[in-house]
Protein backbone atom coordinates (compact mmCIF):
# COMPACT_ATOMS: atom_id res chain seq x y z
CA UNK A 1 0.00 0.00 0.00
CA UNK A 2 1.20 3.45 -0.66
CA UNK A 3 2.01 5.50 2.24
CA UNK A 4 1.59 9.36 2.81
CA UNK A 5 4.95 10.53 1.91
CA UNK A 6 5.31 8.54 -1.41
CA UNK A 7 1.53 9.74 -2.47
CA UNK A 8 3.35 13.34 -1.33
CA UNK A 9 6.19 12.20 -4.10
CA UNK A 10 3.91 11.01 -6.64
CA UNK A 11 1.48 14.23 -6.78
CA UNK A 12 4.46 16.26 -7.04
CA UNK A 13 6.56 14.50 -9.69
CA UNK A 14 3.01 15.17 -11.78
CA UNK A 15 2.04 18.51 -10.60
CA UNK A 16 5.43 19.67 -12.12
CA UNK A 17 4.05 19.41 -15.92
CA UNK A 18 0.73 21.16 -14.72
CA UNK A 19 2.21 24.44 -12.04
CA UNK A 20 2.24 22.10 -9.03
CA UNK A 21 -0.73 23.03 -7.30
CA UNK A 22 -1.50 19.59 -5.47
CA UNK A 23 2.18 19.22 -4.28
CA UNK A 24 2.51 22.77 -2.57
CA UNK A 25 -1.06 22.20 -0.98
CA UNK A 26 -0.19 18.71 0.65
CA UNK A 27 3.18 19.76 1.11
CA UNK A 28 2.72 22.56 3.30
CA UNK A 29 -0.47 20.43 5.06
CA UNK A 30 2.36 18.03 5.87
CA UNK A 31 5.00 20.38 6.83
CA UNK A 32 2.46 22.83 8.57
CA UNK A 33 4.43 25.61 7.02
CA UNK A 34 1.32 27.98 6.87
CA UNK A 35 1.59 29.96 9.86
CA UNK A 36 -0.74 32.52 10.15
CA UNK A 37 -1.88 35.70 8.12
CA UNK A 38 -2.70 35.59 4.15
CA UNK A 39 -3.04 31.85 2.88
CA UNK A 40 0.13 30.72 1.35
CA UNK A 41 -0.95 27.46 0.84
CA UNK A 42 -0.10 27.78 -2.53
CA UNK A 43 -2.45 25.81 -5.36
CA UNK A 44 0.24 27.27 -7.94
CA UNK A 45 3.04 28.41 -6.96
CA UNK A 46 3.38 32.22 -6.35
CA UNK A 47 6.08 32.86 -8.35
CA UNK A 48 8.54 31.02 -10.81
CA UNK A 49 11.37 28.89 -9.14
CA UNK A 50 12.41 25.40 -8.49
CA UNK A 51 13.72 23.30 -5.58
CA UNK A 52 14.87 19.92 -5.70
CA UNK A 53 16.64 17.73 -3.31
CA UNK A 54 17.44 14.13 -2.56
CA UNK A 55 14.87 14.17 0.30
CA UNK A 56 11.21 15.08 -0.66
CA UNK A 57 10.26 16.97 2.74
CA UNK A 58 13.72 19.37 2.38
CA UNK A 59 12.39 19.96 -1.76
CA UNK A 60 9.21 21.20 -0.57
CA UNK A 61 11.04 23.64 2.33
CA UNK A 62 12.75 25.23 -0.44
CA UNK A 63 9.83 25.77 -2.45
CA UNK A 64 7.88 27.14 0.24
CA UNK A 65 10.81 29.68 0.53
CA UNK A 66 10.80 30.72 -3.04
CA UNK A 67 6.99 31.12 -2.23
CA UNK A 68 7.52 33.34 0.71
CA UNK A 69 9.78 35.97 -1.21
CA UNK A 70 13.16 34.06 -0.56
CA UNK A 71 15.85 33.88 -3.43
CA UNK A 72 17.42 31.00 -4.55
CA UNK A 73 20.00 31.31 -1.78
CA UNK A 74 17.50 31.47 1.20
CA UNK A 75 15.68 28.67 -0.31
CA UNK A 76 19.11 26.27 -0.50
CA UNK A 77 19.96 27.22 3.34
CA UNK A 78 16.70 26.29 3.83
CA UNK A 79 16.91 23.07 2.06
CA UNK A 80 19.97 22.36 3.25
CA UNK A 81 19.16 22.68 7.05
CA UNK A 82 15.63 20.68 6.39
CA UNK A 83 17.65 18.06 4.73
CA UNK A 84 20.40 17.91 7.92
CA UNK A 85 16.87 16.62 9.59
CA UNK A 86 14.95 14.24 6.99
CA UNK A 87 17.87 12.56 5.70
CA UNK A 88 20.92 12.87 8.13
CA UNK A 89 22.64 9.96 6.91
CA UNK A 90 23.93 11.88 3.91
CA UNK A 91 23.81 15.47 5.08
CA UNK A 92 23.36 15.68 8.81
CA UNK A 93 24.46 18.97 10.88
CA UNK A 94 27.44 16.71 11.87
CA UNK A 95 28.81 16.73 8.15
CA UNK A 96 29.50 19.25 5.88
CA UNK A 97 29.70 19.80 1.98
CA UNK A 98 30.16 22.28 -0.85
CA UNK A 99 27.81 24.47 -3.05
CA UNK A 100 28.22 26.52 -6.26
CA UNK A 101 26.47 29.93 -6.06
CA UNK A 102 25.10 32.17 -8.72
CA UNK A 103 23.92 35.54 -7.51
CA UNK A 104 23.11 39.22 -9.05
CA UNK A 105 24.84 41.29 -7.55
CA UNK A 106 23.35 44.62 -5.46
CA UNK A 107 22.68 46.48 -9.14
CA UNK A 108 20.56 42.93 -10.03
CA UNK A 109 23.26 41.90 -12.69
CA UNK A 110 23.90 38.75 -12.54
CA UNK A 111 27.89 37.58 -11.56
CA UNK A 112 29.47 34.33 -12.59
CA UNK A 113 29.61 31.89 -10.21
CA UNK A 114 31.42 30.80 -6.95
CA UNK A 115 32.57 28.50 -4.87
CA UNK A 116 31.93 28.02 -1.28
CA UNK A 117 33.64 24.91 0.71
CA UNK A 118 32.81 23.75 3.91
CA UNK A 119 33.82 19.96 4.42
CA UNK A 120 33.34 17.87 7.18
CA UNK A 121 36.93 18.79 8.70
CA UNK A 122 39.60 17.01 10.68
CA UNK A 123 39.99 18.14 13.95
CA UNK A 124 43.22 19.14 15.69
CA UNK A 125 44.07 16.26 17.34
CA UNK A 126 43.24 12.34 15.71
CA UNK A 127 40.96 11.54 19.53
CA UNK A 128 38.25 9.61 21.10
CA UNK A 129 37.44 6.04 20.25
CA UNK A 130 35.31 7.02 17.27
CA UNK A 131 36.98 10.30 15.94
CA UNK A 132 34.54 12.71 14.49
CA UNK A 133 34.79 15.63 11.93
CA UNK A 134 34.58 19.15 12.80
CA UNK A 135 30.90 20.12 11.68
CA UNK A 136 30.67 22.39 9.08
CA UNK A 137 27.58 22.42 7.63
CA UNK A 138 25.29 25.30 9.47
CA UNK A 139 28.54 27.42 9.24
CA UNK A 140 28.28 27.05 5.78
CA UNK A 141 24.74 27.53 5.14
CA UNK A 142 24.69 30.64 7.64
CA UNK A 143 27.78 32.12 5.28
CA UNK A 144 25.98 31.58 2.31
CA UNK A 145 22.78 32.71 3.55
CA UNK A 146 24.16 35.92 5.35
CA UNK A 147 26.24 36.76 1.86
CA UNK A 148 23.53 36.50 -0.35
CA UNK A 149 20.10 36.31 0.50
CA UNK A 150 17.51 38.37 1.46
CA UNK A 151 15.60 37.31 4.55
CA UNK A 152 15.60 37.04 8.16
CA UNK A 153 17.95 34.61 9.15
CA UNK A 154 15.66 32.78 11.34
CA UNK A 155 13.26 32.17 8.44
CA UNK A 156 15.55 29.32 6.50
CA UNK A 157 15.79 27.78 10.08
CA UNK A 158 12.72 27.48 11.13
CA UNK A 159 11.07 24.70 8.85
CA UNK A 160 14.20 22.60 9.75
CA UNK A 161 13.35 23.35 13.55
CA UNK A 162 9.70 22.44 13.03
CA UNK A 163 10.44 18.96 10.84
CA UNK A 164 13.31 18.12 14.13
CA UNK A 165 9.85 17.99 15.78
CA UNK A 166 8.11 15.80 13.39
CA UNK A 167 8.76 14.77 10.45
CA UNK A 168 8.06 11.60 8.11
CA UNK A 169 10.45 8.39 7.18
CA UNK A 170 11.37 8.88 3.60
CA UNK A 171 12.11 6.23 1.32
CA UNK A 172 15.83 7.84 0.83
CA UNK A 173 15.94 7.45 4.51
CA UNK A 174 14.88 3.64 5.12
CA UNK A 175 17.09 2.92 2.58
CA UNK A 176 19.69 4.01 4.65
CA UNK A 177 18.84 2.41 7.60
CA UNK A 178 18.56 -0.78 6.15
CA UNK A 179 21.81 -0.33 5.03
CA UNK A 180 23.17 0.09 8.34
CA UNK A 181 20.86 -2.23 9.94
CA UNK A 182 21.69 -2.94 14.07
CA UNK A 183 25.30 -0.80 13.63
CA UNK A 184 23.60 2.43 14.46
CA UNK A 185 21.09 1.07 16.93
CA UNK A 186 24.01 0.52 19.38
CA UNK A 187 23.87 3.91 19.87
CA UNK A 188 21.28 4.47 22.90
CA UNK A 189 20.84 7.91 20.95
CA UNK A 190 20.34 6.93 17.33
CA UNK A 191 17.63 4.03 18.63
CA UNK A 192 15.85 6.29 20.60
CA UNK A 193 15.14 8.29 17.33
CA UNK A 194 15.07 5.85 14.75
CA UNK A 195 13.69 2.55 16.64
CA UNK A 196 11.73 4.25 19.50
CA UNK A 197 10.14 1.07 20.05
CA UNK A 198 12.65 -1.27 19.29
CA UNK A 199 12.29 -1.72 15.49
CA UNK A 200 13.54 0.20 13.28
CA UNK A 201 10.94 2.62 11.99
CA UNK A 202 9.77 2.12 8.09
CA UNK A 203 8.78 5.05 5.51
CA UNK A 204 5.82 6.68 6.24
CA UNK A 205 6.34 6.44 10.02
CA UNK A 206 6.63 9.48 12.03
CA UNK A 207 10.26 10.44 13.95
CA UNK A 208 10.94 12.85 16.12
CA UNK A 209 14.64 14.49 16.80
CA UNK A 210 13.65 16.86 20.24
CA UNK A 211 17.56 17.75 20.94
CA UNK A 212 18.29 18.66 17.52
CA UNK A 213 15.17 21.17 17.57
CA UNK A 214 16.92 23.02 20.88
CA UNK A 215 20.11 23.10 18.92
CA UNK A 216 18.68 24.37 15.39
CA UNK A 217 16.47 26.54 18.32
CA UNK A 218 20.23 27.60 19.57
CA UNK A 219 21.85 28.50 15.93
CA UNK A 220 18.22 30.34 14.97
CA UNK A 221 18.61 32.34 18.21
CA UNK A 222 22.43 33.22 18.17
CA UNK A 223 23.69 32.37 14.82
CA UNK A 224 27.27 31.12 14.48
CA UNK A 225 27.70 31.20 17.65
CA UNK A 226 24.58 29.22 18.97
CA UNK A 227 27.00 26.26 17.95
CA UNK A 228 30.77 27.44 17.02
CA UNK A 229 31.34 29.92 19.63
CA UNK A 230 31.66 30.11 23.80
CA UNK A 231 29.36 28.40 25.79
CA UNK A 232 27.61 26.62 23.15
CA UNK A 233 30.76 25.11 21.36
CA UNK A 234 32.31 24.10 24.69
CA UNK A 235 29.14 22.11 25.38
CA UNK A 236 28.96 20.84 22.00
CA UNK A 237 32.70 19.71 22.37
CA UNK A 238 31.77 18.13 25.42
CA UNK A 239 28.80 16.24 24.28
CA UNK A 240 30.80 14.59 21.03
CA UNK A 241 33.48 13.69 23.57
CA UNK A 242 31.16 11.95 25.25
CA UNK A 243 30.17 10.15 22.21
CA UNK A 244 33.84 9.52 21.77
CA UNK A 245 34.29 12.06 18.70
CA UNK A 246 37.22 13.81 20.21
CA UNK A 247 36.44 17.45 18.77
CA UNK A 248 37.38 20.35 21.08
CA UNK A 249 36.00 23.80 21.18
CA UNK A 250 39.00 25.34 19.61
CA UNK A 251 38.46 22.93 17.02
CA UNK A 252 34.79 24.20 16.14
CA UNK A 253 35.75 27.98 16.48
CA UNK A 254 39.06 27.67 13.85
CA UNK A 255 36.77 25.24 11.24
CA UNK A 256 35.44 27.93 8.75
CA UNK A 257 33.68 27.77 5.26
CA UNK A 258 36.23 29.02 2.19
CA UNK A 259 35.16 30.87 -0.88
CA UNK A 260 36.86 30.04 -4.32
CA UNK A 261 36.55 29.96 -7.63
CA UNK A 262 35.33 26.70 -9.33
CA UNK A 263 36.73 24.97 -11.96
CA UNK A 264 35.76 26.54 -15.02
CA UNK A 265 35.43 24.34 -18.64
CA UNK A 266 33.85 25.30 -21.90
CA UNK A 267 30.78 23.06 -23.51
CA UNK A 268 27.84 23.22 -26.17
CA UNK A 269 28.82 27.35 -26.18
CA UNK A 270 28.31 27.52 -22.37
CA UNK A 271 30.68 27.85 -19.58
CA UNK A 272 30.39 25.44 -16.79
CA UNK A 273 31.42 25.91 -13.40
CA UNK A 274 32.33 22.72 -11.51
CA UNK A 275 33.48 21.19 -8.03
CA UNK A 276 36.53 19.99 -7.81
CA UNK A 277 36.58 16.12 -8.07
CA UNK A 278 37.64 13.49 -5.57
CA UNK A 279 40.28 10.83 -6.54
CA UNK A 280 39.39 7.46 -5.14
CA UNK A 281 42.23 5.04 -4.24
CA UNK A 282 42.70 1.92 -5.98
CA UNK A 283 39.36 -0.02 -5.02
CA UNK A 284 38.45 2.31 -2.61
CA UNK A 285 34.90 3.38 -1.95
CA UNK A 286 33.83 6.97 -1.27
CA UNK A 287 31.94 8.15 1.09
CA UNK A 288 27.88 8.68 0.50
CA UNK A 289 26.51 11.61 -0.51
CA UNK A 290 23.31 13.79 -1.01
CA UNK A 291 21.99 16.65 -2.74
CA UNK A 292 19.68 19.99 -3.16
CA UNK A 293 19.20 22.74 -5.59
CA UNK A 294 17.30 25.75 -6.22
CA UNK A 295 16.41 28.30 -9.34
CA UNK A 296 15.20 31.39 -8.25
CA UNK A 297 12.28 34.13 -10.72
CA UNK A 298 16.19 36.45 -11.18
CA UNK A 299 18.03 33.60 -12.39
CA UNK A 300 20.12 33.08 -9.48
CA UNK A 301 20.79 29.81 -8.58
CA UNK A 302 22.86 27.71 -6.09
CA UNK A 303 23.46 23.60 -6.38
CA UNK A 304 25.40 22.31 -3.19
CA UNK A 305 26.28 18.54 -2.28
CA UNK A 306 26.70 17.29 1.32
CA UNK A 307 28.25 14.25 3.21
CA UNK A 308 29.02 12.58 6.52
CA UNK A 309 32.49 11.19 5.18
CA UNK A 310 30.50 7.45 5.70
CA UNK A 311 26.69 6.65 5.70
CA UNK A 312 25.48 8.15 8.81
CA UNK A 313 29.18 9.19 9.57
CA UNK A 314 30.47 7.80 13.09
CA UNK A 315 26.91 5.75 13.72
CA UNK A 316 26.62 8.21 16.94
CA UNK A 317 25.10 11.10 18.34
CA UNK A 318 26.54 13.73 20.87
CA UNK A 319 24.22 13.29 23.87
CA UNK A 320 21.98 16.34 24.21
CA UNK A 321 22.36 17.77 21.05
CA UNK A 322 20.94 15.04 18.42
CA UNK A 323 23.57 16.20 16.17
CA UNK A 324 24.88 12.72 14.36
CA UNK A 325 28.41 12.73 14.21
CA UNK A 326 30.30 12.54 10.63
CA UNK A 327 33.37 10.69 10.49
CA UNK A 328 36.73 11.95 10.36
CA UNK A 329 38.86 12.62 7.28
CA UNK A 330 41.52 11.25 8.92
CA UNK A 331 40.24 7.67 8.91
CA UNK A 332 37.84 7.92 5.93
CA UNK A 333 38.32 9.03 2.50
CA UNK A 334 36.74 12.15 1.22
CA UNK A 335 33.42 12.24 -0.50
CA UNK A 336 32.96 13.34 -3.93
CA UNK A 337 30.96 16.49 -3.83
CA UNK A 338 29.81 16.71 -7.57
CA UNK A 339 28.18 19.62 -9.23
CA UNK A 340 27.73 21.58 -12.25
CA UNK A 341 26.65 24.55 -13.73
CA UNK A 342 25.98 25.70 -17.28
CA UNK A 343 25.51 29.52 -17.94
CA UNK A 344 26.38 32.08 -20.65
CA UNK A 345 29.51 33.88 -21.06
CA UNK A 346 28.04 37.13 -22.28
CA UNK A 347 25.40 37.60 -19.65
CA UNK A 348 25.85 34.69 -16.78
CA UNK A 349 22.00 33.49 -17.88
CA UNK A 350 21.72 30.05 -15.98
CA UNK A 351 20.93 27.29 -18.67
CA UNK A 352 21.06 24.29 -16.47
CA UNK A 353 22.57 22.54 -13.63
CA UNK A 354 23.24 18.66 -12.59
CA UNK A 355 24.21 17.32 -9.00
CA UNK A 356 25.60 13.78 -8.71
CA UNK A 357 25.57 11.04 -5.80
CA UNK A 358 26.31 7.40 -5.88
CA UNK A 359 30.23 7.77 -3.99
CA UNK A 360 32.42 6.56 -6.92
CA UNK A 361 30.24 7.70 -10.00
CA UNK A 362 28.96 10.55 -8.38
CA UNK A 363 31.29 12.71 -10.68
CA UNK A 364 29.98 11.09 -13.69
CA UNK A 365 26.44 11.43 -12.83
CA UNK A 366 26.83 15.28 -12.70
CA UNK A 367 28.50 15.13 -15.85
CA UNK A 368 26.04 13.14 -17.80
CA UNK A 369 23.38 14.98 -15.82
CA UNK A 370 24.62 17.87 -17.15
CA UNK A 371 25.23 16.94 -20.86
CA UNK A 372 21.94 15.66 -21.29
CA UNK A 373 20.13 19.29 -20.02
CA UNK A 374 22.31 20.82 -22.82
CA UNK A 375 21.98 18.21 -25.37
CA UNK A 376 18.60 16.96 -24.91
CA UNK A 377 19.78 13.66 -24.93
CA UNK A 378 18.93 10.56 -22.42
CA UNK A 379 22.25 9.08 -21.90
CA UNK A 380 22.25 6.68 -18.98
CA UNK A 381 23.63 6.97 -15.26
CA UNK A 382 25.69 4.74 -14.65
CA UNK A 383 25.10 3.25 -11.42
CA UNK A 384 25.26 3.58 -7.90
CA UNK A 385 25.29 7.03 -9.76
CA UNK A 386 22.13 9.26 -9.33
CA UNK A 387 21.81 13.03 -11.20
CA UNK A 388 19.12 15.75 -10.39
CA UNK A 389 18.92 18.50 -13.07
CA UNK A 390 17.19 21.89 -13.40
CA UNK A 391 17.52 22.86 -17.16
CA UNK A 392 16.13 25.82 -18.76
CA UNK A 393 16.72 25.77 -22.56
CA UNK A 394 15.47 29.70 -23.22
CA UNK A 395 18.19 30.62 -20.37
CA UNK A 396 17.15 32.28 -17.36
CA UNK A 397 16.32 35.38 -16.47
CA UNK A 398 13.81 35.37 -19.96
CA UNK A 399 13.48 31.61 -20.58
CA UNK A 400 11.31 30.37 -17.72
CA UNK A 401 8.70 29.14 -19.87
CA UNK A 402 11.48 26.59 -20.68
CA UNK A 403 12.67 25.36 -17.75
CA UNK A 404 12.03 21.70 -16.08
CA UNK A 405 13.45 19.84 -13.34
CA UNK A 406 13.84 16.47 -12.34
CA UNK A 407 15.25 14.06 -9.63
CA UNK A 408 16.98 11.08 -10.33
CA UNK A 409 14.44 8.20 -10.94
CA UNK A 410 15.57 5.94 -9.03
CA UNK A 411 16.97 8.28 -6.28
CA UNK A 412 12.86 8.97 -4.24
CA UNK A 413 13.86 12.61 -4.27
CA UNK A 414 11.74 15.31 -4.96
CA UNK A 415 12.35 17.79 -8.11
CA UNK A 416 9.42 20.79 -7.54
CA UNK A 417 8.78 24.26 -8.89
CA UNK A 418 7.23 26.09 -12.51
CA UNK A 419 4.54 28.79 -13.00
Amino acid sequence: MQNRLYRLGVLASLALLAGCGAANTLGHQILGLNTGGSDTSGAVPSVFGYAVADEPQAALVGRDILNRGGNAVDAAAAEGFAQAVTLPSRGGLGGGGACLIKMPNADGKMQPPVMLEFPAGAPAANEGDRPAAVPLLARGLLAMQARYGQLPQSAVIVPAERLAGGAQISQPLESDLQVVGNALLADPQAAAIFAPGGQMLAEGATFQQPDLATTLENLRANGVSGLYAGTSAAQFAQAADAAGGGLTAQDLLDATPKYGMPETTQQNGYAVASLPAATAGTGEALPASASFMTLDKNGGAVICVTSMNNLFGTGRIAPGTGVLLAASPRTNPTPNLAAAMAYTTGSYAFRAAATGTGQNEADEAARIGLANALTGQNEPVPEPGRANIISCPGNVPGGEASCRASAAPDGNGLAIGGR
